[in-house]
């Protein structure tokens, strides 16, 4: 087979800053899927992109290369409209949980294809699989059957969705290429758009805790994000929010899937109802559906309801325990006064070194493991108090844990909190 173009050719055409033709970009993302294009071409071709960027229709165009790389999924024999919602990640972000069944109680059908955790941020899936005999891998039959019972489905997505995004993603984590706003936005776009839903939330997360630190920067990959979706005939909009303070009161797999049955009981930590609540209206919104009011789902049982139905459908037993580590260790306060700051990420990386995340693709985690906090920013705390509970199967983790935690929190006497808004930009 004669190759319609040489990488070489198109890696030099970026690097000298040119605009690449849609015939291009459909070649060498094909081209790279097949292993014509290798390894080494593409990280050469990544850092091109990271250097000198991609207009806009450049990047629509890579992520339509990248969806056709593989399968689309077709929804439209459910009764009711599909919505989905999408984070870029963050410490102690566990909204998809109670989120995917709350949507499903007021009428919405929710097909959330979730990862696994990399780093110091928690995988979905892995907080998932804390529950006694669930499944993440589900045939597209399987995935069908649970959304028409039980109205939402959080799974692995299949290697036959946008199977080119598979492999470029594994080569930027290890190519400095990660921060490439092209290449995030057509990641995270070509695996929504091929996953097939009518209606898409966003949640960029933003803080110290966050992917994109800088709020700037957040904004204007959710811009981004969001023309994509608009431009494949997805309705989408975004939300960026605050990730510089941990969301709600536990990091870990176990601890946030427990935190989550709470929030769906009608209780949890109120950064966590508020940012549940504030995402399932904006999902009911951009789906049309006209049902239940999600505070009231989640009140009178419904979403609970749902919750449990979904779990029971991928095989898991939700009056099972949890699982809890061996181990234990509590930071006490060395001083009194008002919580200014707490960085989310030392705190993540603190849970991560406990065991809860990987650093590696494939690495068993901990379920139990992470972290438990005991106060927030704007709170009072006295010398002695407890600041965090710290949790692992082997007690050799705090040593290092307790080191990432250094410098986490600030206490001054008579100050105020230091923190972002909940919601800092909203983009329709």
């Amino acid at each position: 087979m004669i190759e319609a173009f040489a990488a070489v050719e198109i890696i030099a055409a970026k690097r000298d800053s040119q605009v690449l033709s849609d015939a291009q970009i459909n070649w060498v993302v094909d081209a790279y899927t097949r292993g014509v294009v290798a390894d080494e071409q593409m990280s050469a071709l990544a850092m091109a992109i990271l250097l000198n960027g991609m207009n806009s229709h450049e990047i629509s165009q890579w992520t339509h290369a990248m969806i056709n790389s593989g399968e689309r999924m077709n929804w439209k024999m459910l009764d009711r409209p599909t919505v989905d919602k999408h984070s870029t990640g963050g410490v102690g972000d566990k909204i998809t949980l109670p989120l995917a069944p709350l949507v499903a109680a007021c009428g919405g059908a929710v097909p959330q294809l979730s990862g696994r955790g990399l780093g110091h941020t928690g995988g979905t899936l892995d907080k998932m699989e804390s529950i006694q005999g669930w499944r993440a891998s589900l045939s597209n039959d399987e995935m069908l059957r649970v959304l028409q019972e039980t109205g939402a489905v959080i799974c692995a997505a299949g290697d036959s969705l946008a199977p080119a995004d598979k492999k470029l993603y594994a080569l930027r984590d290890v190519t400095a290429t990660v921060e490439a706003i092209p290449l995030i936005a057509s990641s995270i776009m070509s695996k929504k758009i091929a996953e097939g839903t009518s209606a898409l939330v966003l949640d960029v997360k933003t803080g110290s805790g966050a992917f994109m630190s800088d709020p700037n920067k957040a904004g204007e990959l959710a811009r981004v994000m969001v023309q994509l979706g608009k431009d494949a005939g997805v309705i989408t909009r975004a939300l960026v929010t605050a990730m510089d303070v941990p969301l709600g009161l536990t990091v870990g797999n176990a601890l946030e899937v427990a935190e989550s049955v709470e929030v769906l009981s009608g209780g949890g930590p109120a950064d966590v109802v508020e940012l549940t609540l504030l995402l399932a209206r904006e999902m009911i919104d951009a789906a049309g559906i006209k049902g239940k009011d999600p505070e009231v789902a989640l009140m009178d049982g419904s979403a609970m309801d749902h919750w449990r139905r979904m779990v029971i459908a991928q095989g898991g037993d939700p009056d099972s325990a949890l699982p809890v580590a061996k181990e234990s260790h509590t930071v006490l306060s060395q001083s009194a006064g008002t919580i200014t700051e707490m960085d989310a990420m030392k705190v993540g990386v603190s849970s991560w070194r406990l065991g809860a995340g990987r650093s590696k693709q494939g690495e068993k985690v901990q379920h139990g493991a992470g972290i438990k906090l005991h106060a927030k920013p704007g709170e009072v705390v006295k010398k002695g108090d407890p600041l965090f509970t710290l949790f692992t199967d082997e007690s050799v983790r705090f040593e290092r844990a307790l080191e990432a935690l250094d410098g986490a929190v600030i206490i001054i006497e008579g100050g105020t909190a230091q923190q972002l808004p909940l919601v800092i930009e909203r983009i329709i």
